[in-house]
């Protein structure tokens, strides 16, 4: 009880910040109506409870899992074996990933359902899979994780030169959703239990990161094949900015249980198939350890309910009304300094960035603070909003200018930071793009997007989880490039190899 606790202040920490943001803007520039604020807050606190119950469901059930699994891989002397079982972990938990069904029922409200949103989910699911299996291998074969990086990244922008414009911003923001609260400490504690049956301590060090951001790649060509079949030329998008509740306080939290109880369920079935069949053949748990990890999948059954109930009820259109105020402000720089200011909270709110920075501090052994971090991670993704707000202002930024420079920046910083911060840097792209930016802040970008009168809903307001997700890795290898000379000075030049 005490552990659950714990996460509930943590995430409660995380997520007021924005509550009182919002609860500023609406009493200043962005009015909301008395009743929506009001299922805003339920919203909020039914969040709150959800993530933290889903939290602690990661670990006692997901960490666990996923170190188990990782041994498995590892120890496996067939490698058909390893892929197979890699891209099914894979495939299942993204498709179980709270982020990713925020991302394609967005996409699919936004194209009238031209897109479905389990179609969307099925291929983010797929390219994580086949991504995750080649991340498990290049551990278990021992390939330079540079080398793996800057294959994808060649042949997925040979794919983006035959995708339209507007299916290459939905591609990149899958790389943000398919990492939050439940794939980010499953692929994290995969790969360290993977890593942990090496010989070579330095370099199991460096391949316990790397994996995540290398899974949440495979995304971006699941949504670029889609892209190929599914013509989206005429699409203009828009969304309905509701400033009237339907029915009473609490009918529009009624309404989504039901639908929301049974896809919670379908989200983590097959993992927990997954954990019986393994018990049964591999793992050979003792029967205490294999019912607490039951019982963590119980609590994680409860947090994505209620996390997708406060979601879809109270929280989405209050951001869509915020973001439309905010926009609709004669002086238009404050939508770009709103966009930062909404970027420094936003990243303290995601769950899964309080897992990842916990894990560099202890892997590193305290050498690279959780802080520095954390400040890293909050400046890139500070930067990544407001750049976005300015492309909805200015028609003639296109998402390739800022993507194109900024992954080839991303890819030079490769091969002069240490090895260690390549996978960090990775990692913290993914992690940084959680559920709670696939949430609040999408839906504050459409309703931006729809109060300016020549933007294009469809076309502007998708490509922000993209920015999320390219700017830490940026500032993250930055720091590992300061820290890399700062070791230098300290040892008279001598490089200790990170």
């Amino acid at each position: 009880m005490n552990a659950l606790l714990n996460k509930f202040k943590e995430v409660l920490i995380a997520v007021v910040p924005i509550v009182v943001f919002v609860f500023i803007l609406s009493f200043t520039i962005a009015p909301v109506p008395y009743i929506l604020l009001i299922q805003f807050i339920i919203g909020a606190l039914s969040i709150i409870v959800g993530l933290s119950f889903l939290l602690h469901g990661v670990d006692l059930a997901f960490l666990p899992l996923g170190a188990n699994m990782g041994k498995t891989l590892l120890t496996s002397n067939r490698l058909w074996f390893v892929i197979i079982v890699s891209f099914i972990l894979g495939f299942f938990i993204t498709f179980a990933e709270p982020s990713v069904q925020v991302l394609a029922a967005q996409v699919s409200s936004v194209t009238g359902g031209l897109i479905s949103t389990n179609l969307i989910r099925v291929l983010v699911a797929m390219g994580a899979g086949i991504l995750l299996s080649l991340g498990i291998t290049r551990i278990v074969k021992d390939f330079s994780i540079r080398l793996v990086l800057s294959v994808v990244l060649v042949v997925a922008f040979i794919l983006t030169l035959f995708v339209s414009l507007d299916m290459l911003a939905i591609a990149f923001d899958a790389v943000g959703a398919a990492t939050g609260a439940v794939t980010v400490p499953f692929i994290l504690a995969l790969a360290l239990g993977a890593s942990a049956m090496q010989k070579n301590s330095k370099t199991a060090e460096e391949d316990s990161f790397g994996l995540v951001g290398t899974s949440a790649l495979g995304a971006v060509f699941g949504v670029l094949i889609l892209s190929l079949f599914v013509k989206t030329g005429d699409i203009t998008g828009t969304i309905d900015i509701s400033n009237t509740a339907e029915g009473s306080l609490l009918n529009p939290f009624f309404v989504e249980m039901p639908s929301v109880a049974l896809e919670s369920l379908f989200m983590l079935l097959p993992i927990i198939l997954m954990l019986f069949i393994f018990q049964k053949f591999k793992f050979h748990m003792q029967k205490k350890a294999f019912r607490k990890i039951l019982v963590g999948f119980l609590y994680a059954y409860i947090g994505l309910f209620l996390f997708f109930v406060g979601v879809n009820a109270g929280f989405m259109n209050v951001g869509n009304i915020i973001g439309y105020g905010v926009a609709a402000f004669d002086n238009k720089a404050l939508l770009v300094g709103t966009g930062f200011i909404l970027g420094m909270l936003i990243v303290l709110t995601e769950p899964a960035v309080y897992v990842f920075t916990h894990q560099i501090e202890d892997i590193t052994n305290g050498h690279i603070k959780r802080k520095t971090v954390l400040i890293f991670l909050a400046i890139g993704v500070a930067f990544s909003i407001a750049l976005s707000m300015l492309r909805i202002l200015i028609p003639a930024i296109m998402l390739w200018h800022y993507l194109l420079p900024g992954f080839a920046i991303a890819a030079i910083l490769m091969f002069i930071t240490p090895k260690l911060f390549v996978g960090i840097g990775f990692d913290s792209g993914a992690v940084a793009a959680g559920p709670m930016t696939a949430t609040f802040v999408l839906a504050f970008t459409q309703g931006a997007s729809e109060a300016i009168e020549y933007s294009n809903v469809f076309a502007d307001s998708f490509g922000v989880i993209a920015m999320v997700t390219i700017m830490p890795i940026i500032a993250l290898q930055l720091l590992g490039f300061i820290y890399k000379i700062k070791l230098k000075r300290n040892r008279g030049g001598e490089n200790n190899g990170l």
